[in-house]
Formats: C-alpha cells, structure tokens, sequence
C-alpha cells in the first residue's frame, strides 16, 4: 500500500473486456449492465479455472508471468500478511486484495508496468509470492503454510469489496497509530466515504508500532533541499516545529523555518514508518519517534489480526475499516463466453 493512488479515484468508467469483440460490461448499481466504450486491452478467462488471467511482472526476474486470478490473491496475502495471523484477518486481507486486482482490471490502465503485465509484485501495486520463492522461504513448514493461506483465499473466492454497486480502492497497511487516517488528508484528494478515520487500539501490540530514527543535521536538510540558514531564528521559536495534524492524529503540517511541509512529505523524503512522529534536535542531530508503520488509510493488517483474535469474522473487519461497504461476488460480471487464453 507508495503508489499513483489517485489518478483514477472520481468519475471514471468502469469496465471490463469480456469478448474478441471488445464489448464490454460496466457495474450498474442493482446488477444492471451497459456497454461501454471498447478499450485495447482484454481481460481473458483461464479455461480451467474459468476466472480472469492477470499477468504479472516479477521484479527481479525481470519477466512476466501469467496466472488465474485466485492463484494471484493467494501469492499476494502471502506477501503481504504475516501467515501466523489468524485466518479471519487472513481472508480479509484475501478479500481486499482481490478487490485491488479486480479494480485495476476493470479500470485497464496498466501503463506503469511493463508491456504484457496487468500488475508487479512489488508494493507499487501489491506485493506477490510465487510457489517456489514460499517454498524456499517456509521450508518444512511449507505444506501446513500453504493449507491455512488456501483456505483463506479459497473461503473468500470472488468476494470484493463495493460502494454502491462499484468495486472500491481497497487501501491496506501494516500497522495504525491507534486511528486510521481519512484518504484525503493523506493523499490530498477527493475524499473518499469508504475510506474514513476509525480507532484501531489493536494496532498497540504491533512490533511496528513505534520506532525511533535519528539523523543528521546535515542529511536531514539535505533530504528536504533546504539550506543550514532555516535553523537560525530571531523569535524565540524553535526551528522546526509540527504546526497541525490530521483527523487520525498524524502530522500534517510541519514548520521548519518559514517553509510549511506536509506530515506525508516529510514522511516520505526521510523514509519514516509513518507521519505520526514526534522531532527532537540534539545539536547537530534530530530524532524522530513514529507511531504505526504505512500510509493509514484503509485496513490495518495488525488490527485485522487483532480484531480476528477477539472472534471477528472478515466480514466485519472489512466493514470495519472500509465503511459502508458490500461485499458482492466480482464473478457474477464475468461472461462465460469469453475469449479465453487457449483460443489465441
């Protein structure tokens, strides 16, 4: 979850290529569907798993790679999701990774990957495992790993998320500060109703919920392009200093001389776990103290585990974090006389 988030977030169009003749089928509120402009691209059925194709561009590898999308889901909560959570937080996070891919499908923009991939495996889009790179990281544990993460995958197969009638931006992240954050006070866009602050006390028993980074004076204003003359002042006021925060008590704005940065801004150029932070100078050093680890938007992962421990279901998790949500079965859009890869 780090990623073009909102380029695509209002008034868009949303399809899906089901035929060689491009016709495609857009979600309609009450399951009503209506043919939409064609694009390039095709979404193709696997002929045995009868479910979409994503193809998918391993980084390191530098190649692509084609699987049905229920194997895809199954290698992204594997990366993304710790396997000894408990399996409720497992299928949530099932749930919001499917809803991610399906969206992306849908939308067909596929410009940030290379030519042939839909997605990478990387947290550009959503971090993604092959069966061999689990098999070497779970060693003997591999067969019992595997049976929990398929149950997960499989207990949830073509559950996505919806807000009225559409499939949404399913955000996740490791841990919160206590709160989720409101989409728009983090990426500065449209606000988003799904997407808005909640507590999340669970997240306390994180090992990413705080951390602390010190840093050099001289790489800190280095990182932020600013000259040694912001920590000079004539008022009394210290030199930097967080002037406001957000809904879900993270930084947004912070003050260092006469220049006004975001809590995401600084956030980023200094790599911090999260802009819920705390900054002390030391003399030529400053230290910074952050709660949570991620962007805060959407779904704690360690909340999802902490709610599934006090006996939720998945499906309460995701209306939890993802208010006034449907969950809808993205197969019910698919035709079944679609092009399938086996025809080419």
């Amino acid at each position: 979850m780090q990623r073009q988030i909102f380029l695509f977030i209002v008034g868009m169009s949303l399809v899906i290529i089901l035929i060689p003749s491009l016709l495609v089928l857009g979600f309609k509120q009450g399951g009503q569907v209506e043919e939409a402009a064609a694009r390039q691209e095709t979404i193709r059925l696997d002929p045995e798993a009868g479910e979409p194709l994503v193809t998918v561009y391993l980084s390191q590898e530098k190649r692509v790679i084609q699987v049905p999308l229920e194997q895809y889901v199954r290698g992204v909560v594997a990366a993304e999701m710790p396997i000894d959570f408990e399996l409720e937080a497992l299928k949530a996070q099932a749930i919001a990774s499917r809803t991610y891919i399906v969206q992306r499908l849908i939308l067909g923009d596929f410009s940030d990957v290379p030519a042939g991939a839909m997605v990478s495996d990387t947290v550009q889009h959503q971090a993604y495992l092959d069966e061999n790179t689990l098999r070497a990281r779970w060693g003997l544990a591999y067969e019992k790993n595997m049976a929990k993460l398929t149950k997960a995958v499989a207990e949830t197969r073509g559950k996505v998320i919806t807000y009225k009638g559409k499939p949404i931006y399913a955000t996740f992240f490791s841990t919160s500060n206590g709160y989720t954050e409101n989409a728009h006070e983090y990426w500065h866009g449209n606000a988003l109703p799904y997407l808005k602050s909640v507590p999340s006390p669970w997240d306390a028993r994180s090992p990413k919920f705080q951390a602390t980074v010190k840093l050099p004076l001289e790489k800190f204003l280095a990182k932020l392009s600013l000259k040694p003359e912001v920590t000079a002042t004539t008022d009394g006021r210290p030199w930097i200093e967080v002037v406001s925060k957000t809904t879900g008590h993270r930084v947004k704005e912070v003050r260092i001389g006469d220049k006004l940065f975001s809590g995401r801004e600084i956030r980023e150029a200094l790599g911090l776990n999260s802009s819920d932070f705390t900054v002390r100078v030391n003399g030529d050093e400053l230290e910074f103290t952050t709660n949570g680890y991620g962007h805060g938007v959407g779904m704690s992962q360690y909340g999802a585990d902490g709610m599934a421990k006090e006996g939720k279901k998945a499906e309460e998790i995701i209306r939890y974090y993802y208010q006034g949500v449907e969950l809808q079965d993205y197969r019910q859009w698919i035709k079944q006389t679609a092009k399938n890869d086996s025809q080419n």
